[in-house]
């Protein structure tokens, strides 16, 4: 999950051999399914080659407590394994928005060779997501204008602002009448998991989740304890937090991810900053303040507000190894030569912004929707004041402005399902892969839940900058986890430190 910016990265086929059934679970293959949701337990998929890969759609219930009313269709793909298949791995990306459909048909990227060859890869698009009937709420108009918009009152009337646009986002999804946007929330979408999970003929489920695709593997094993395979958690956000919780954790890491980047910028020729790394944060967050006043104007006439300019900066800290190259130059442009343009082009290809201004996927409306679903915010603007001035004195630069953005998730329209309590001990052991700095999912909340499981793997990427930690340049960790994955070695309880 990515912090809440303003006012806001065919037929059913057998397998090979017997899928990976999970160790020392007897109630693995005799998990039963209730008389009402047999219909879709019972689904025949038809599979179509949609280029280096199978695709399909099913159908699921909109409301689990009414499975006889309406349907909603969701898209799956397989990436087949490249020798024999011992199985299915479910992979997600996180988000909430992103596309689970898309990242496993970039499974060459996603998993190593190793998992290539053993497990078939498989994406499913949340319900609301990607291909599985997308809801739609702002225009692209009303999304730039989200982005833009101020997000660090400074003023009495800028705050009135802010909070008469906080509910922007919440009418608008209203507005359209769409049931589904009622129905996204995590517990809906492990639901729906179980329901691939068979209709691919697995008995257990085996998946890699990635940031907010760990919420769904975690949510997964509360519901259906007794169908957990080898599941691996990757950059932990736990079910078990509140809004304002996630946005102390995020701000402060990406307070820590910034000056690791302002570090790195003073040993590059481009860099916009200079002196010590103390001295280019405060021209950075300068700069920021300046724009507040004056935002620059790009050649298209494009503003650069500071909102815009932090979104810019905060969504290219994710990934120091390829973001910071990106990241450097456009602030360079931006900073040293007033022009903003870099920055537009690097955030727009973070956020699927097309050069028309057209936004190419849903991901920010499902974002939204998913996130206030699951964490609403019940405190009051005056304790949202309090927080953003509280979170301003340890995330100096970003603090205030993620504070601000939880409104968006006051008073929403719908009500979603609370995930369940975790438990300690009812599944087989699983992995939780942690990156000491992760900016999005810090590793103590990883290491928070596996306390809480009692019988998880810690993984740690020690000294690792970066969002996520498997497959992403710590051989230490992908080995742990192939090794896991594959032959099921894991030590519950334990922790291992990887560089």
């Amino acid at each position: 999950m990515g912090p809440l910016v303003s006012a806001a990265v065919f037929t059913l086929a057998a397998c090979a051999s017997p899928p990976v059934s999970a160790p020392s679970n007897p109630q693995a293959s005799a998990a039963s399914t209730s008389s009402d949701l047999e219909e879709f337990y019972g689904q025949v998929l038809d599979w179509r080659n949609c280029g280096q890969a199978d695709c399909t759609t099913f159908e699921v219930p909109l409301d689990y407590e009414d499975p006889g009313g309406q349907r909603v269709t969701l898209s799956m793909t397989r990436v087949s394994a490249n020798g024999e298949s011992i199985g299915s791995l479910f992979v997600n990306p996180g988000g909430p928005g992103g596309s689970a459909f898309d990242y496993a048909k970039a499974a060459d990227y996603v998993v190593t060779d190793q998992i290539r060859e053993s497990f078939d890869v498989v994406g499913v698009d949340p319900r609301g997501v990607g291909l599985s009937e997308p809801i739609d709420c702002l225009t692209d108009e009303q999304t730039d204008e989200l982005i833009a918009s101020d997000a660090s009152p400074d003023t009495e009337l800028e705050e009135s602002r802010l909070i008469l646009d906080a509910s922007v986002v919440g009418n608008a999804c209203s507005g359209k009448n769409n049931p589904l946007i009622a129905h996204m929330s995590t517990v809906e979408v492990a639901k729906d998991m179980d329901i691939a999970r068979a209709l691919v003929g697995d008995p257990v489920m085996n998946m890699l989740g990635k940031s907010y695709g760990s919420s769904i593997a975690s949510t997964y094993m509360q519901i259906f304890p007794q169908r957990v395979g080898r599941m691996v958690l990757d950059g932990v956000l736990p079910t078990y937090l509140d809004q304002l919780e996630v946005t102390r954790g995020q701000a402060e890491e990406f307070e820590i991810l910034l000056r690791y980047f302002i570090e790195d910028c003073l040993n590059k020729d481009d860099c916009p900053v200079s002196g010590t790394v103390d001295q280019g944060v405060k021209q950075l967050q300068e700069f920021l303040m300046k724009l507040d006043q004056q935002p620059l104007v790009g050649a298209e006439g494009r503003e650069l507000t500071q909102a815009v300019a932090e979104y810019a900066i905060l969504s290219y800290l994710y990934f120091p190894e390829y973001d910071f190259d990106e990241l450097r130059p456009a602030l360079n442009a931006a900073m040293t030569e007033g022009d903003p343009d870099s920055l537009f082009t690097i955030l727009d290809q973070r956020i699927s912004r097309g050069p028309d201004g057209r936004y190419e996927d849903n991901s920010n409306d499902s974002f939204y929707a998913v996130s206030c679903l699951d964490l609403p915010v019940s405190q009051s603007f005056e304790q949202i004041r309090d927080f953003a001035q509280d979170l301003e004195r340890t995330a100096p630069t970003f603090g205030r402005s993620l504070a601000w953005g939880a409104t968006v998730c006051k008073d929403w329209p719908f009500q979603g399902i609370q995930p369940p309590a975790i438990q300690q001990g009812t599944t087989p052991p699983v992995m939780i892969v942690v990156a000491e700095n992760d900016p999005a999912t810090p590793a103590r909340w990883g290491k928070d839940l596996a306390q809480k499981l009692g019988n998880a793997e810690v993984v740690e990427w020690v000294g690792g900058y970066n969002h996520t930690a498997y497959n992403e340049g710590s051989s230490c960790v992908t080995d742990a986890v192939d090794a896991y994955l594959l032959d099921g070695a894991i030590s519950p309880g334990s922790t291992v430190a990887c560089d």
